[in-house]
């Protein structure tokens, strides 16, 4: 059966090829958060297996390959559209300024980002074979584009396939091993299998070998997970605020003082409304820029806010705008989306600067050119954010010292921590307000919680609006805020987890797959030598 099946589906042209491919990349998205269907890529891996098989050209070397890339393009357009479409969200915020631009931006950016499927297709019908061969080809081309696509333009790694093999704690677990893009490897190896059964030699082998590798990925899961303590940071008692403000509200003039007041009485009362101050809780944590205003640069803000941390006392985490003054060149101040550590005294003993900027969000690529044609910026700042260094390890008193990332910097994985000073835990502040009540904050979520089984850290996530969680190093979420609830979540610090292989090679799933491409290569061209004897 399936060989009639695989064969129709080759046999597929124009635009029912399109189509089917489309198809096919729109149902893999439901491997992803919050959905996890990872069974789906069952069916929509060998589909495109299938559609590669029919996919060449007649004349030309390289016009031989277009039908290829349009099939991965389709499949990767279906798969990021399904993936990505709540990104239009954030052109509603401001909807008489931005929603003509929603649509285009729902498109443009899955239609972009299918490039990077159109040309792994592509490659890989290069060096398409006979048998289960050609799958392992799909899956070496395929894994190092997915590398490619974390890296260029600054990279966006949302959504790697990867993640569908890491679709739950269980298996999430080998991630500590070999990190994401280690897994996006045998992701399409175990996902494309099924096509193997199209009736050629080989094709049970395979199927039966790469079952025993998710069988494999699986138990080193539950393996993992037994021997996993619930340890906590002795003496550090953390509260999560979780304000669940609306951007246009925050960043009206008159709401400058009403909402640092908000921020104080929310935070001041215990989970169940009493009033307790901050008496017991050694760390407050407000999410990403929780002002419209430059903190530091507000004497009575940092006085309400040392009034109220004197109660514990308190340490504060926050997230901030900073300003540095023009250097000599430049005409205008840098601004720094920021966090600081704040002490109960009130003062700012540390600050970290984000240094992964969201493009058309946090700066603008291609300034010039975009302004020239009428394309502004999302954010209400005038002046572009200037990135900072990269990941820094901050002190922070009364507790471990702790890794800092704000927003999407947690989907990086290997850059989330400074690898000469290993942190004891991991703060992520974000603002997923733009999104809504829409599969975008699920997936922030569930990437997070990979970078802590990668690093073996823990991870204290505060978002305006949610999902705010306290994650242990293995992954597993021990508290947690649900979406669009407003309040305070009251949790333990996790303990840290030995050193994790990735933590310690972060590159190992990189060169797994230099490693795999080179013994692939010298097998075939062994094997087609000995076929031509």
């Amino acid at each position: 059966m399936l060989a009639r099946l695989s064969g129709l589906v080759a046999l597929q042209g124009g635009f029912a090829r399109f189509a089917l491919a489309l198809g096919a990349g729109a149902l893999a998205a439901f491997a992803q958060a919050p959905y996890h269907a990872f069974p789906v890529l069952w069916v929509s891996l060998p589909l495109l297996v299938w559609l590669m098989d029919g996919a060449v050209g007649t004349r030309g070397r390289l016009f031989r390959l277009i039908p290829a890339f349009a099939v991965g393009w389709a499949f990767g357009f279906g798969y990021f559209l399904n993936g990505l479409w709540w990104i239009g969200s954030a052109f509603l915020v401001d909807a008489e300024q931005y929603a003509w631009a929603m649509p285009i931006a729902v498109i443009a950016l899955p239609a972009g980002l299918a490039l990077f499927t159109g040309f792994a297709t592509m490659l890989a019908r290069a060096f398409w074979a006979d048998g289960p061969s050609r799958i392992v080809v799909l899956a070496l081309v395929w894994s190092a584009v997915e590398i490619a696509r974390g890296h260029v333009l600054t990279g966006f790694p949302w959504n790697d396939l990867g993640y569908g093999l890491a679709a739950n704690t269980v298996m999430m677990q080998a991630a500590a091993l070999v990190g994401l893009h280690g897994l996006t490897l045998p992701a399409i190896l175990i996902f494309a299998a099924p096509a193997a059964l199209d009736g050629r030699p080989g094709g049970g082998r395979f199927v039966v070998a790469n079952l025993i590798l998710f069988i494999a990925i699986a138990g080193y899961g539950v393996v993992r997970l037994a021997h996993a303590p619930h340890a906590t940071v002795p003496g550090v008692k953390l509260r999560l605020m979780q304000p669940a403000v609306t951007e246009w509200s925050k960043w009206r003039p008159e709401s400058r003082t009403e909402l640092l007041h908000d921020y104080v009485e929310l935070s001041s009362a215990a989970p169940d409304g009493t009033r307790t101050g901050l008496s017991g809780i050694t760390h407050l944590i407000w999410p990403e820029s929780p002002f419209s205003f430059v903190l530091a640069r507000e004497p009575w803000a940092l006085a309400t806010i040392a009034e109220m941390l004197k109660s514990g006392p308190t340490s504060l985490i926050t997230g901030a705008v900073r300003v540095e003054p023009p250097v000599a060149g430049e005409a205008r101040p840098r601004f720094y989306n920021s966090i600081y550590v704040i002490g109960p005294d009130g003062g700012i003993t540390a600050a970290y600067d984000k240094a992964h900027l969201v493009p058309f969000g946090e700066y603008m690529p291609l300034a010039q050119l975009f302004e020239w044609i009428g394309v502004k910026q999302l954010t209400q700042i005038k002046s572009p954010f200037s990135a900072g260094p990269g990941p820094r390890t901050l002190a922070v008193p009364g507790a471990p010292d702790a890794g800092m990332t704000i927003c999407y910097e947690a989907v990086f994985p290997g850059e989330v921590v400074d690898p000469s000073e290993r942190p004891g835990w991991l703060v992520n502040l974000t603002n997923d307000t733009w999104f809504g009540l829409t599969p975008g904050p699920y997936q922030h979520l569930h990437q997070a919680r990979l970078r802590s089984v990668e690093e073996g850290l823990p991870m204290v996530r505060v978002a305006n609006s949610g999902i705010s969680a306290v994650i242990d190093a293995w992954g597993r979420v021990v508290a947690e805020l649900p979406l669009g609830k407003r309040g305070v979540l009251d949790a333990d610090l996790p303990a840290a987890a030995p050193s994790t292989l990735y933590s310690v090679a972060r590159h190992l799933g990189e060169s797994m797959e230099l490693i795999s491409i080179c013994i692939f290569t010298i097998w075939r061209r062994r094997r087609r030598r000995h076929i031509d004897r």
